[in-house]
C-alpha cells in the first residue's frame, strides 16, 4: 500500500524485544491528551492502543477516560464498566482519587472510567478541572493519557491545554478534517485569552487590535501587529504559543492519497495558524478494529498480526522519540 508500510516490515512489533525499554528510565510523569474534531475518528482507539504499546515497552501508564457523559474506553482496554468512576469522585462519593484506578488486562497498565449516566458531569466548573488535573499528576504513572470528548467544549479545550502533548486524530474526510482545524481554531483562540491573561497583553489587543481583528484574525496579522505596538510583548506572545505544536494522527487510510493529507493539513496549519502541526503517522482501515470491540477485546492483544500493530508500532516510537 505505501513505502511506509514495507519499510515498517523489517522491524515489526515485538513486545519481548520492546519490553522494559522504560525501566530505569528517570522522567518526569507527562499527560497526554488525545481529542479529535468530531466523534467516531478513533480517540478511544488511539488512546487504549497508544496506552498498551507503553505499558508493554516497560513504561508504567494509566488510561483516563474524560468523553464525560459518553465514557467507552473501558470496551477497547477489555475491562467491564468500573464500579467506580469519576462521577463518584466528582459528587464526593468516592474521596480517595486513587480509588478509581482499576486493573486492565495488560500488565503496567491501570485505567479510570469517565463520568456514567451523570449528565452534570459533562459540564465541570473551573475549580473542578483544575483540581482533576491536580489529582493527574499524583498518579504513579509514567505516562497519563486522556481521552478527551469530541468536539470544543470548554472541558475538552481546558484539558487539552493543560496536558504536556495534544495528540489530534481525524479520519480522510471533509468533514474529520473541517472539525480538525475548528478545533485547532479553537483551541488556539481559548489559548490565546489565557496568554493574554499571563502576559497582561489585553489592553493592548483591546486598544489596538481588536477594531481590526476582533477574534477572525490569522497568527501572522496578529504579530505583525503586535511588533509594531509592543515588540517586546510581541516576542513573548510567540514563545507561548511556540510551546503548543499538537501531533495529528490520520486513522482509517485505504489509499496513498489518505496518507498525505495528513501532509497537507501540517502545511495548512503553518500557512493559517503559525503552529506546527506534527504528522506522526496513520492508522490503515481494517476491520479487526470493530471485532474487537465486538469482542470487547483489546486491538493490539486480539489481533497480533494486525497490520495496525506495525501502525501504532512506528506512531509510538515517534512519540517518544527513539
Amino acid at each position: 500500500m505505501s513505502s511506509f508500510l514495507e519499510n515498517s516490515k523489517n522491524s515489526p512489533y515485538d513486545p519481548k524485544s520492546n519490553y522494559k525499554l522504560g525501566l530505569n528510565k528517570k522522567r518526569d510523569q507527562q499527560i497526554w491528551a488525545i481529542a479529535g474534531g468530531k466523534g467516531g475518528v478513533g480517540k478511544s482507539l488511539v488512546t487504549a492502543n497508544v496506552s498498551i504499546c507503553l505499558a508493554l515497552m516497560g513504561y508504567k501508564v494509566s488510561s483516563v477516560d474524560l468523553d464525560l457523559g459518553g465514557a467507552n474506553l473501558h470496551t477497547c482496554l477489555g475491562v467491564p464498566i468500573p464500579e467506580k468512576t469519576l462521577s463518584d469522585y466528582l459528587s464526593k462519593k468516592v474521596r480517595n482519587f486513587s480509588d478509581l484506578l482499576n486493573d486492565t488486562p495488560i500488565e503496567n497498565l491501570s485505567l479510570i472510567s469517565g463520568a456514567q449516566d451523570d449528565l452534570g458531569i459533562a459540564n465541570l466548573r473551573h475549580m473542578q478541572k483544575t483540581r482533576l488535573i491536580s489529582k493527574l499528576r499524583d498518579i504513579d504513572s509514567d505516562y497519563v493519557l486522556m481521552d478527551l470528548g469530541a468536539g470544543t467544549s470548554f472541558n475538552t479545550l481546558d484539558f487539552f491545554i493543560n496536558s504536556d502533548m495534544g495528540i489530534l486524530t481525524a479520519l480522510p474526510e471533509p468533514t474529520s478534517i473541517e472539525n480538525t482545524y475548528r478545533f485547532i481554531k479553537s483551541f488556539y483562540h481559548r489559548k490565546m485569552k489565557m496568554i493574554e491573561d499571563l502576559l497582561d497583553i489585553g489592553p493592548i489587543i483591546d486598544k489596538h487590535l481588536n477594531s481590526k481583528l476582533s477574534y477572525n484574525f490569522s497568527p501572522s496579522e496578529l504579530f505583525e501587529k503586535m511588533k509594531e505596538v509592543n515588540p517586546e510583548k510581541a516576542e513573548l506572545l510567540q514563545a507561548e504559543l511556540n510551546k503548543f505544536s499538537p501531533k495529528l494522527i490520520i486513522n482509517q487510510v485505504r489509499t496513498q492519497a489518505d496518507i498525505d493529507i495528513g501532509f497537507s493539513m501540517k502545511i495548512i496549519c503553518k500557512k493559517y495558524f503559525g503552529i506546527d502541526l506534527d504528522y506522526i503517522g496513520y492508522l490503515e482501515y481494517d476491520s479487526t478494529v470493530w471485532q474487537s470491540v465486538k469482542k470487547r477485546k483489546p486491538l493490539l492483544m486480539e489481533f497480533p498480526n494486525s497490520a495496525l500493530v506495525t501502525n501504532f508500532d512506528r506512531i509510538v516510537h515517534k512519540l517518544l522519540k527513539i
